[in-house]
């Protein structure tokens, strides 16, 4: 007879999200503000391949929130609090905050 494989709680939230899963948290995050639109897009240009369920997670947390507080927290005016203060969401707004050096002069 087989074996059955289990995975961990641990193990799942690691896990690599599939096609489908990438395609409905990229519906999930669709914002009503443009500079709002502009982290997420650079969010998922840098770490498409690369996001687990525990992003999605903390994602879906971020995405709950209105478009100003959603900007607030992305432009630094704020820091996550209460429920929101996870290390989940720490991470992935890290993550959305990310941004690249400036290329030096030529």
């Amino acid at each position: 007879m087989g074996e059955a494989t289990t995975m961990s709680a641990g193990e799942a939230c690691d896990a690599l999200l599939d096609t489908r899963a990438l395609s409905k948290l990229h519906w999930r995050c669709r914002r009503g503000l443009l500079e709002n639109d502009l982290f997420i897009e650079r969010f998922f240009s840098r770490y498409e391949s690369t996001l687990t369920q525990r992003h999605a997670e903390g994602l879906a947390a971020l995405m709950d929130l209105s478009d100003n507080d959603l900007l607030d927290l992305l432009l630094r005016r704020r820091e996550p609090e209460g429920a929101l203060d996870t290390p989940v969401v720490r991470d992935v707004l890290g993550m959305l905050r990310h941004s690249d050096p400036p290329l030096a002069p030529a």
